[in-house]
């Protein structure tokens, strides 16, 4: 029979400005949650109270959306989040710029390039990975939450789907949604 060593309920920050307008944001201290992205953490809260689970601790990424969300969902539990060193790629001179107008200007070799003064998404797979298997370790047997971004998300689900970096980006996470790991 399987046994967990542990399991991970990954929790994406609420939306943000940037978030609805598909913007690369590197920057830990803006944006904040919208009004939208409050709401979407509200109904992420309903659904754990409604499940009745007990959750033994919180981790949040330092990027203020996710500590804000961490918060949210820490005081239901009537628990600190513990914030990690658990941040979204760098993406160098990428940060400000949209998606859409990546995608634009370099196509599908965008997702194989390493921005100037960025860092690549295989080096962004790894220290993700280093982050997730020392929370597994430092919690075998428990039930545990990570708040954190979409692409962190995707990485995690990268590595235990064994996908190919080219090919995680197909991987939608939304802001306000749960992801569950065992």
């Amino acid at each position: 029979m399987f046994k967990r060593i542990c399991k991970i309920t990954f929790i994406t920050h609420g939306a943000t400005v940037h978030t609805l307008e598909g913007i690369i944001n590197d920057t830990l201290k803006y944006p904040k949650l919208n009004e939208f992205g409050e709401e979407e953490i509200k109904k992420v809260c309903e659904y754990l109270e409604q499940r009745g689970v007990s959750y033994d601790k919180i981790y949040t990424s330092p990027n203020a959306c996710c500590t804000q969300s961490a918060q949210l969902i820490a005081k239901l539990f009537k628990q600190k989040a513990i914030q990690i060193d658990l941040t979204q790629r760098n993406h160098g001179v990428w940060h400000g710029m949209s998606y859409q107008e990546l995608f634009k200007n370099l196509g599908k070799s965008m997702l194989a390039q390493t921005p100037e003064n960025g860092e690549a998404l295989a080096d962004f797979n790894k220290r993700v990975s280093k982050m997730i298997d020392k929370l597994i370790l430092e919690n075998k047997g428990h039930r545990i939450i990570v708040v954190t971004t979409p692409e962190v998300v995707q990485s995690a689900l990268a590595k235990t789907l064994k996908l190919t970096p080219t090919n995680q980006h197909k991987i939608l996470v939304k802001t306000g949604s749960l992801t569950q790991i065992s």
